[in-house]
């Protein structure tokens, strides 16, 4: 699926990877699922996550399932590249949260020769593009949707429905706050 690429003076060039779908869709497990086999290659990594995730811990990156790799938490994007020590994998989690810059970032970074891998929400919970994730797509070599399991019928689920009231775009939450709905019962939940 992922090739090395290599330019005419036979150097790797860097790539972005985008791991989007909606809550409780395994975005994380296959973040760090990709990190896994890169440490295992030997390659260095490293992970971020914005300070406005205070889920699960605070120092690391935790799945829903409960995988965990450390991450250096920012609070701005352009902080990611004060951080950078020239890793070969530069890879972000709750991508969303970050300013536009984060698109800018992953460009640089790419063109320095960086994998960077980034896995957020591509939808907010009124089912409307959230954040960079659609442009990061765009610009993208690689995008994988991923899909969680409608909590109401057992289709693919592609929506995060939130289950309390209030309405700011940017609440974090778990099942407590949100449920993966399809389509239909997205639409159904809304009326």
């Amino acid at each position: 699926m992922f090739l090395e690429q290599f330019n005419k003076e036979n150097t790797q060039l860097g790539w972005i990877e985008v791991i989007c779908g909606s809550m409780f869709s395994g975005k994380t497990e296959e973040l760090l699922r990709r990190l896994r086999r890169a440490e295992f290659a030997n390659q260095s990594i490293i992970l971020f996550k914005p300070v406005l995730d205070n889920r699960y811990a605070a120092e690391s990156v935790v799945s829903h399932q409960g995988q965990s790799w450390n991450a250096t938490r920012v609070s701005e994007s352009a902080s990611i590249l004060k951080h950078w020590n020239g890793e070969q994998i530069v890879a972000i989690d709750e991508a969303q949260f970050f300013d536009r810059q984060i698109i800018q970032v992953c460009v640089e970074l790419a063109q320095k020769g960086v994998r960077v891998v980034i896995a957020g929400l591509d939808m907010d919970y009124l089912g409307q593009p959230f954040g960079p994730i659609p442009d990061l797509m765009a610009i993208a070599e690689f995008v994988s949707k991923v899909h969680a399991v409608c909590v109401s019928c057992g289709n693919l689920a592609q929506f995060s429905h939130r289950t309390v009231s209030q309405k700011e775009q940017v609440l974090v939450g778990a099942t407590e706050k949100y449920k993966p709905l399809c389509r239909a019962c997205f639409q159904k939940a809304k009326a």
